[in-house]
């Protein structure tokens, strides 16, 4: 009798554990194209920025080397340069785009549409580039409070696809938060990762953690294309 219970115990663990052919679960950051802004101007949450023409070629480049890619759902950040990067990216998939306001790009206070060297001239820029986890934006959140959102609304999209593809489009500090938590780098390192206009990073969610699969990413995708 006890060798029956074992053998009905051990088939129903069997049909419950996941499949080893299961797909990981891939999540694909895209950081949003170009604007008039991008590089002297510190836009942060300022509205109404478009992307420039430059951009919106950007955008096109990254959604067509995406196009072939099975993505089951697009997010974005709520800001107009990410919605718009998001949709163009859409557009080849027939999704609609879904705004994810926990990855919306960190809130600078003081500083948001401030030029970057001017900024760069203060005391508290140079917290922001050698101590990220003790530093705070004037009048704005902490990098810490900034990647424990990104990373829970980031949790909460992998829950609600496993073992799909899904994009999140976002913006750079977000994005380098992101990074480095998955990948287990300590939040005072986050600055040594870049994260170009219109780039991609795939990581992917398996069973046993994480794995990065490309980061900062404006090349081929052919081995995502499984």
């Amino acid at each position: 009798m006890v060798g029956n219970i074992s053998s009905v115990t051990n088939e129903a663990a069997a049909a419950d554990a996941p499949s080893p052919h299961q797909a990981p679960t891939r999540l694909l950051l895209v950081r949003h194209a170009v604007t008039a802004h991008t590089g002297p101007i510190l836009s942060g949450r300022m509205p109404g920025i478009d992307l420039s023409d430059k951009g919106r070629d950007q955008a096109e480049a990254t959604a067509t080397r995406m196009s072939k890619l099975s993505i089951s759902a697009i997010y974005a950040s709520p800001i107009t340069r990410t919605q718009q990067t998001a949709s163009i990216i859409a557009a080849h998939h027939n999704l609609e785009v879904q705004s994810l306001d926990g990855v919306i790009e960190a809130d600078y206070g003081d500083w948001t549409g401030g030029e970057i060297k001017d900024l760069a001239k203060t005391p508290e820029w140079k917290v922001v580039q050698a101590a990220p986890s003790r530093a705070r934006f004037p009048g704005g959140e902490s990098i810490q409070e900034m990647q424990a959102r990104v990373v829970v609304a980031l949790d909460t999209v992998v829950a609600g696809h496993a073992h799909e593809t899904v994009v999140v489009v976002s913006h750079a500090d977000p994005i380098k938060s992101a990074i480095a938590h998955y990948t287990g780098v300590h939040l005072d390192l986050f600055q040594r990762i870049h994260v170009s206009p219109a780039s991609l990073t795939a990581i992917e969610f398996h069973s046993f953690g994480t794995m990065l699969l490309k980061s900062n990413d404006t090349g081929s995708l052919e081995e995502l294309m499984t």
